[in-house]
């Protein structure tokens, strides 16, 4: 995607701003189209506080981008682009995405962020026991008492006494869970634990896998974040006879000989991002990393300059150094995160709960008494098969309820009731408790379909972000469509630009190069004589390196000649060098071959090539439009606009 269109797709994707405008009057028409000053206002305004871009704020370079994003409109509608059906499934998700922010009870939701920081502050040990039962029985009693008896036995005889005794994993479960924080279990889970002082059992309470007791065997503080630094060898080299497990233990003694930690990731680590900065990675704190194992041996580390041992993950072998530790962030570093976790957790059922009840009281509502009595005799066991069919004389056209002018039929309820029986599937129930809890599910879905169904009629500001996104995922298609699927594709047109413009494309000077690496001099002496001789690789570090000390590491490949391995005083040319004093090291450099500057291929340059020829495809296009389509500006209102933005 081009930067350009990058920039305004996500201006126009942006909250809302609103301005009080005295008048509003037309800015400039596209093909008899009217746009107003408010609308250009809005995103202006926008576009200062997203763009860092100096050249973006610019009132003139902005006019004339915005004049092209209404170009851009009206060619996709010229060509129906808005009726295509990927389009249209494509609008409804992100519909769906931005009416969930619309749908929430801020103060329901305020309270159960700030409880998730309170809990993300300390990790919680825990064990538990389970009764499993289902989720639409009716007695619950028996369950109940039997995990009521459970917790007593194990507060008697230990948990671990119990669970060798009755613990069968399909009906009766004693599991321990170790260390966990908010978010990770079912938000009931999760408030029993937290509410458990340490080295107790609660009492029974319910989710919806059964009835559980939960026993916490210990409460500690978060482990907070971290900074720190590593050296990686991967597991996959291009060096055939390259050893990763061998090379990081080569790489830790030359630690434990007192070698810089920062030297050698900036020569040895094959994580790239991270070793020309002396492998500092960027910081992190529990679950954020892909690899547990790497948090675990990072937060292993006592004291800020402690290194551990070389250790193995799932990307390779590595030395981990210890730079910083910080407590966990203050709550309103945090609060953006933890609410869209929250969103997304059970906790979000108390939040639709609380906007169910907010509705009611917005919504004028009424209620057939006789709905649920007419279908709980309609059910049968079929249900639990997923084979359930409804009735041929069932009475569709009757009324459920009615919310705002809106009713809802027997036959949008018993479809409902059709769809939930997956969720039933070899389960067990009572048919009044199944009708009774996919009733309030139908109400709950109802009403806040309803209240999304009416959001752009209610909410003003709901309406002008729907209309961006619509606009912009609009101008994506086209842009897709137009430019660059057409740059890519156009196979003859790209090379036809390739050798109009190929000087542009270069490749800078390059050396294939085998370095011996030491940090003493005298070994970096004894291996310059012995590459002169043409000795081989293992030949030298045979010669070189004993049991106990590792006086001599080879690194080989193709590097610029500006590469940060590479000395900057590196004498270009083929042969062995002289020592060179690089990255706290001694370095000894065979240089196989000199590839020299010059033009890349087409295939070499593929990426920018198809990146230029856009822009140029892209700048002849929108001459094609403005010939489409009649531009006309309003010359007195673009003044006041001009002023309306100077005094703000």
């Amino acid at each position: 995607m081009k930067p350009r269109f990058k920039i305004l797709l996500l201006v126009l994707l942006a909250l809302n701003v609103s301005f009080a405008q005295e008048k509003d009057e037309v800015l400039l028409t596209v093909d008899d189209e009217p746009i107003m000053t408010s609308e250009f206002l809005r995103v202006y305004n926008k576009n200062l506080d997203l763009v860092k871009d100096e050249s973006q704020k610019d009132f003139d370079g902005y006019l004339k981008l915005f004049t092209e994003y209404q170009l851009k409109l009206k060619e996709a509608k010229r060509l129906k682009l808005d009726e295509d059906t990927k389009y249209q499934r494509e609008f409804l998700r992100y519909k769906k995405q931005l009416t969930k922010n619309y749908l929430s009870e801020n103060k329901v939701t305020d309270a159960l962020v700030k409880e998730a920081y309170e809990r993300n502050s300390f990790d919680v040990n825990a064990s538990h026991v389970l009764v499993r039962l289902d989720g639409n029985a009716k007695d619950t009693i028996e369950a109940y008492n039997q995990v009521l008896k459970l917790r007593e036995r194990v507060l008697k005889e230990g948990f671990d006494t119990v669970k060798a005794d009755v613990h069968n994993g399909q009906t009766i479960f004693l599991e321990d869970l170790g260390y966990f924080s908010a978010f990770k279990m079912v938000y009931d889970f999760e408030t029993a634990a937290y509410n458990t002082p340490k080295g107790e059992i609660s009492m029974p309470f319910r989710t919806q896998f059964g009835y559980h007791v939960v026993k916490v065997n210990d409460k500690r503080p978060s482990r907070g974040t971290i900074t720190a630094a590593h050296i990686m060898i991967a597991l996959q080299q291009k060096d055939s006879l390259l050893n990763p497990e061998e090379r990081i233990n080569d790489i830790y003694k030359k630690l434990q000989q007192g070698e810089k930690f920062e030297s050698l990731a900036k020569q040895f680590s094959d994580d790239k991002s991270s070793a020309r900065n002396g492998g500092k990675l960027s910081s992190f704190k529990s679950g954020q990393l892909s690899s547990t194992i790497f948090e675990d041996h990072a937060f292993a580390l006592k004291n800020d300059g402690d290194i551990s041992q070389p250790f193995k993950s799932e990307y390779g072998w590595h030395i981990v150094k210890r730079i910083s530790l910080e407590p966990i962030q203050s709550f309103e570093e945090l609060k953006p995160t933890i609410e869209s976790k929250v969103k997304r957790d059970s906790r979000s059922q108390l939040i639709n709960e609380a906007m169910v009840d907010e509705l009611k009281k917005r919504y004028e509502i009424s209620y057939n008494s006789e709905a649920k009595k007419y279908f709980t005799p309609l059910l049968d066991n079929n249900y639990f098969t997923r084979s359930w069919r409804l009735p041929e004389d069932f009475d569709k056209d009757k009324i459920v309820f009615t919310i705002g002018n809106r009713s809802f039929t027997y036959g949008e309820f018993g479809h409902h009731l059709m769809s939930a029986q997956r969720n039933y599937a070899n389960k067990k129930g009572d048919f009044s408790v199944i009708v009774d809890n996919e009733f309030d599910k139908f109400f709950e879905n109802s009403i806040l379909q309803y209240r999304e169904d009416n959001l752009e009629l209610e909410n003003e500001d709901f309406a002008n972000i729907l209309k961006e996104y619509r606009d912009g995922l609009l101008l994506f298609d086209l842009m897709e469509k137009e430019i660059w699927n057409k740059a890519s594709k156009d196979t003859v047109g790209l090379e036809a630009f390739y050798q109009k413009h190929k000087a542009k494309y270069q490749w800078s000077d390059r050396v294939d190069v085998v370095i011996a690496t030491s940090a003493n001099e005298d070994y970096a002496k004894k291996a310059l004589k012995m590459m002169k001789k043409g000795k081989s690789e293992e030949e030298i570090k045979k010669a070189l390196d004993t049991d106990s000390q590792k006086n001599i590491i080879f690194t080989k490949g193709v590097f610029n000649t500006n590469d940060p391995k590479l000395p900057a005083n590196l004498k270009i040319e083929q042969g062995v060098s002289e020592i060179y004093s690089h990255n706290d090291a001694f370095h000894v450099i065979d240089v196989k071959s000199v590839l020299p500057a010059g033009n890349k291929t087409l295939e070499e340059a593929k990426g920018n090539v198809i990146n230029d020829y856009q822009t140029e495809i892209e700048a002849n296009w929108i001459n094609s439009l403005h010939k489409r389509f009649k531009v006309e500006l309003n010359e007195k209102a673009l003044e006041k606009v001009k002023t309306k933005i100077k005094n703000q």
